[in-house]
């Protein structure tokens, strides 16, 4: 079942969705908004990045890294 969202926002920003929406060959503003809810899904958040990068450099001071020449030598 389908259910209808309404947002308010600026004129200029509407137009700009719009726009943006027509650009990426979107048929209708709806299925552009679906499709970056979709991909933001995908992203990982700001704590989870530092959380990598902190265990990454952990991981690196106890000399558990290796280093590569190329993408190759990782595989």
């Amino acid at each position: 079942m389908r259910q209808v969202l309404s947002l308010s926002l600026p004129q200029q920003t509407t137009k700009d969705i719009k726009k943006s929406a027509k650009q990426r060959g979107f048929e209708s503003v709806s299925g552009y908004i679906k499709y970056l809810f979709d991909s933001d899904k995908d992203l990982i958040s700001e704590i989870e990045l530092l959380s990598s990068i902190k265990s990454a450099r952990e991981e690196y001071k106890k000399g558990k890294s290796i280093e590569a020449k190329s993408l190759a030598d990782l595989l």
